[in-house]
């Protein structure tokens, strides 16, 4: 995605892996290719799928490139990807740019053999290792932080006995947000950072594992969901079974999931560490509700994150829940124009408003977050102009003051707008007629007890992050 997209879109989605081992000798590619079709909402910029047959030669087949999932592959070129063991990935720029020499899975050769290597998250210590390598002789092919891990993992695959070694090797000098997939020529291995920031859940079909950035991917590949990898496992697959490392685990308190994965990242069909998505956004609309009740006609959501919201703020408030947007789905998030009239344009293309459901009503509209608030405040122009009487907003995150470094592109401090306006101020800028964000004492009631991170809420980041003294609040936290 590039920088004038963003400008447009907000929020940029994550990445998301996939991998697939079936010890019965049966070709993956299918499974990996729907897999990434269900993971498609985490990032459109790229894909790639990357086999390798078990039984035979072990060559690592792999195609690439940009595009969603049916740019990059028809039919011809899947047939050519056979394999029993495989990984893939969707991808959304977090670090690195946006061209084709990015896209993964990343597959590197080396003296003891080959890996394929799918990561989803971002690396607070990044370029300090890439120069720690650069000067020993390491030649980048790539300008993303998943070319650093899988460096580590192969210089230290060289002096121990099995890959698992390598990845908990390379697992202490890396810090901050991963979940990785990875293929060697006889093993498919998940791995998961101690704080669990990023989600891996693991899957099973017939004699086929599976692992996936959510549970709506294993579904999709017709699998049946068996468990999350826990924060800092490593777990392996072979013709053996499964074998999992929990060395690098952290105490339930130190972990710190990204509570953005609830609120609008994940599917709504997905669950991740055991809290179902589409409850947990029930619940945001229902805490929206109480914090922020108010004489209205109709409760709408913003497609698609915000529509669960919605039902829950509508199921709290008693005030009926309607579908006041039509959502163009045909229109690609590529649709983006220099000019800022062009960019209002393309909200409209995007999202057009149904009269007869909004006209001389009063409107609570529920979205899942405001950044900048000019596509918000667009959204507001339509329904007026559609003949709402009011607009109410209700977002169902607090507001964003401080940038993430894990690997979701919330943007620098000067781009978002609860960092320099008050509600109040904000309320008036996009022509609300009342605004209320979540509360951030209420983000726990979503995940029940789980331990999270809302840095970016809150500006208490769960690791030191580069060009940030946070050590007395780090030490706090741990």
């Amino acid at each position: 995605m590039n920088k004038l997209e963003r400008l447009t879109t907000g929020l940029g989605e994550e990445c998301g892996v996939f991998g697939a081992y079936d010890l019965d000798g049966g070709d993956v590619t299918p499974s990996i290719y729907y897999g990434l079709f269900a993971l498609q909402h985490r990032g459109q910029e790229s894909c790639g799928i990357a086999v390798t047959d078990t039984c035979g030669t072990r060559r690592v087949l792999s195609q690439k490139g940009l595009g969603h999932v049916d740019d990059v592959f028809d039919e011809e070129s899947l047939e050519k990807l056979k394999g029993n063991l495989g990984v893939g990935h969707v991808r959304y720029s977090t670090a690195g740019g946006s061209c084709a020499e990015n896209a993964q899975p990343l597959v590197i050769n080396y003296v003891k053999g080959t890996l394929a290597i799918a990561h989803n998250g971002n690396l607070v210590n990044a370029s300090a290792l890439r120069r720690e390598l650069e000067y020993t002789g390491a030649i980048f092919q790539t300008t993303v932080d998943s070319e650093v891990i899988a460096y580590h993992i192969a210089r230290e695959r060289l002096h121990v006995s099995t890959v698992e070694d390598a990845v908990k090797n390379a697992m202490k000098k890396i810090k901050g947000a991963y979940a990785l997939v990875i293929g060697s020529p006889r093993k498919l291995i998940g791995v998961r950072d101690p704080l669990g920031i990023k989600p891996l859940c693991i899957g099973m079909k017939d004699n086929t594992y599976i692992l996936a950035s959510e549970s709506c991917a294993i579904t999709a590949a017709g699998a049946e969901f068996v468990r999350d990898v826990l924060p800092g496992e490593i777990v392996s697959f072979t013709k053996d079974g499964i074998a999992s490392d929990m060395s690098m685990a952290v105490s339930a308190n130190q972990q710190a999931r990204c509570i953005f994965e609830y609120i609008y990242f994940a599917r709504t069909d997905s669950t991740i560490d055991g809290v179902n998505v589409y409850h947990a956004r029930i619940k945001a609309g229902k805490a929206l509700a109480e914090s922020y009740p108010v004489e209205a006609d109709l409760v709408v959501g913003v497609p698609d994150s915000g529509l669960v919201a919605a039902k829950g703020y509508s199921e709290q408030s008693g005030i009926p829940y309607g579908m006041a947007f039509h959502k163009n789905s045909y229109v690609g998030r590529t649709f983006i124009k220099p000019k800022q009239s062009d960019r209002e344009s393309s909200v409209k293309i995007k999202l057009n408003v149904i009269p007869e459901v909004v006209k001389g009503k009063r409107i609570v509209m529920v979205d899942d977050s405001m950044v900048r608030g000019t596509t918000c405040a667009n959204i507001i122009r339509m329904l007026k102009k559609a003949g709402a009487t009011e607009v109410h907003v209700r977002i169902s995150s607090p507001p964003f003051l401080f940038p993430c470094y894990f690997g979701t592109d919330v943007p620098s401090n000067e781009h978002l707008i609860a960092h320099s306006h008050t509600p109040e101020q904000i309320c008036q800028m996009i022509d609300a007629d009342t605004l209320g964000y979540m509360e951030v004492e209420k983000l726990k009631n979503m995940v029940g007890g789980l331990s999270f991170c809302d840095a970016c809420f809150t500006g208490k980041y769960p690791m030191p992050v580069p060009g940030r003294d946070i050590s007395h609040e780090f030490e706090q936290s741990t």
